[in-house]
């Protein structure tokens, strides 16, 4: 499926605001949250870079199921460092080992279902924690209200990280053309989403 006008003009607007979110977005957190969130937004514009430039076929490379795990597992470690101290630790080595875990199994010539489970846990719950800790925290009042939209963001990322995942898998769970055809959008809508919750803390 080739790459329209339309889908360009959405995939500069994710990449401008990507570009934002590492600029300005991000300035008086700590040491670790900066450096996940500006590798996972800039990936994030990076990834939006490619698309413009090389069209949808970026997608058939190998790497896009390892480069699509880093952006929210980027993020949502930057959320548990700020939000989360005593799990610091711990999901920090979650992160490191769920990122090798997909690089070994996408790597190796592996059969069976390993690549995929491990693919979806991994993604499942870095996925959940975007969703979940921005959401819950607004609803506590522990941030303001406009936190949960991080969390949409997440939700969003969610659905676009496994889309691709699996379509990379062989195993898609939409047809391409309907996963190309929406992937524009909710990359923007994704990056908005975090752009605002962020802002609105």
């Amino acid at each position: 499926m080739k790459i329209s006008p339309l889908d360009r003009i959405l995939l500069l607007l994710t990449g401008l605001l990507a570009a934002y979110q590492v600029a300005v977005g991000i300035n008086g957190l700590g040491a670790v949250p900066i450096t996940a969130y500006t590798i996972g937004f800039g990936v994030l514009l990076v990834a939006g870079l490619l698309l413009i430039i090389l069209g949808f076929e970026v997608l058939d490379s190998p790497i896009v199921v390892i480069v699509s795990t880093i952006i929210p597992l980027a993020i949502s470690l930057g959320l548990v460092w700020e939000h989360l101290a005593a799990w610091r630790t711990p999901y920090l080595v979650f992160t490191l080992g769920g990122f090798l875990a997909i690089v070994l199994t996408r790597s190796l010539p592996l059969k069976g279902k390993l690549p995929t489970i491990v693919l979806a846990v991994i993604h499942g719950v870095a996925g959940m924690i975007i969703f979940l800790l921005p959401t819950i925290l607004a609803a506590q009042g522990v941030t303001r209200p406009g936190f949960a939209l991080v969390g949409l963001g997440g939700a969003l990322i969610g659905l676009g990280g496994l889309l691709l995942s699996f379509l990379k898998a062989g195993k898609p769970i939409l047809p391409r053309t309907t996963i190309l055809r929406i992937l524009p959008a909710l990359l923007l809508l994704m990056t908005a989403a975090f752009v605002a919750g962020f802002a609105l803390a």
